[in-house]
């Protein structure tokens, strides 16, 4: 599921692509906001639909195979291990997925089918793949390395599948690395003798809440907040501050304001780890700067008013 960094960096970008276009129709930019977080959710299944996919296409050539009229012995006889895989079972029966792809209209491998063969070709020439069919022992741990390896290293790193999934929606470019890890813990937390339920695209509606609450609180207190940051930064010609550690600041005082349930200190935490990917070298250390006088003033002027868990 998506947790509140990378709420927060879609949010950051949101505003960003609004600043901008100039746009000023809140409704249309907060709908696009939703859908690129959305959109991260058809990913999430793409992927996952992917290894069961894959699965299919092993199982059907050997069925092929094996209608042979002159079929030889290895395939009349085929070595069944990975389709016999646990970990990939579970997935191809989990009617949690299944439905899932079935109401967003998931039909990308049905259209494009050369991808799936793409990975199954590559898979089929890893060593690790020699190795796991070779090893006639069969167990549900070594199924879930297996897999676990054949995402890590063969689905997640993969060019031209990334490449395909930036054509399919730009929006996706920033979403492939968070959702591969999203994956890979799903992977690991499979029992192969329980069904496999997708997970939920937010863990709460406090975290569905907070999407649009963050954005609505930085578009629409944009200039107030642009003027904290002047008051600390008397040294600098705000022109010269990166626009996205603008955007970030401004961000981070919309928590310390309007947020009473986060803590100061993880408001801190977040934006300064977000900086360190998304903008320059310099600009953590930068913005850490800012926000810690900012979170001074604030707390003097008892301006932030924490509650709850925004205590800790």
């Amino acid at each position: 599921m998506i947790n509140r960094r990378h709420i927060r960096v879609k949010v950051m970008q949101s505003v960003y692509a609004m600043l901008k276009s100039g746009s000023d129709n809140l409704a249309k930019e907060e709908k696009f906001l939703l859908h690129s977080i959305d959109k991260m959710y058809d990913l999430y299944l793409l992927k996952l639909d992917l290894l069961v996919r894959v699965r299919d296409m092993a199982r059907n050539h050997i069925e092929i195979s094996k209608k042979k009229y002159l079929a030889s012995k290895e395939e009349l006889n085929p070595n069944t291990k990975f389709i016999d895989n646990q970990v990939l079972q579970v997935l191809a029966e989990s009617t949690s997925l299944y439905d899932a792809i079935e109401e967003r209209n998931i039909t990308n491998w049905n259209l494009d089918d050369e991808y799936v063969r793409l990975i199954w070709n590559l898979i089929k020439e890893s060593d690790f793949y020699t190795r796991y069919m070779e090893n006639e022992k069969r167990s549900a741990e070594e199924d879930k390395t297996f897999v676990i390896n054949i995402f890590k290293h063969i689905v997640a790193p993969n060019e031209k599948l990334e490449d395909y999934f930036e054509d399919q929606f730009i929006g996706w470019v920033d979403d492939i690395p968070f959702v591969n890890t999203w994956i890979l813990k799903n992977l690991k937390k499979i029992k192969t003798d329980r069904q496999f339920v997708i997970d939920k695209l937010y863990k709460d509606s406090d975290d569905e809440r907070f999407v649009l609450n963050l954005f609505r609180k930085v578009v629409l207190h944009h200039d107030k907040y642009g003027e904290e940051i002047a008051d600390k930064t008397p040294n600098w010609d705000t022109e010269r501050i990166a626009e996205m550690d603008m955007i970030l600041i401004k961000m981070a005082i919309g928590e310390f304001l309007k947020f009473p349930s986060i803590p100061v200190r993880v408001t801190i935490n977040e934006y300064i780890e977000i900086a360190k990917d998304y903008s320059t070298t310099k600009s953590s250390y930068f913005i850490n700067g800012v926000l810690d006088k900012l979170q001074k003033e604030f707390m003097e002027s008892k301006r932030i008013e924490k509650v709850g868990r925004g205590l800790l």
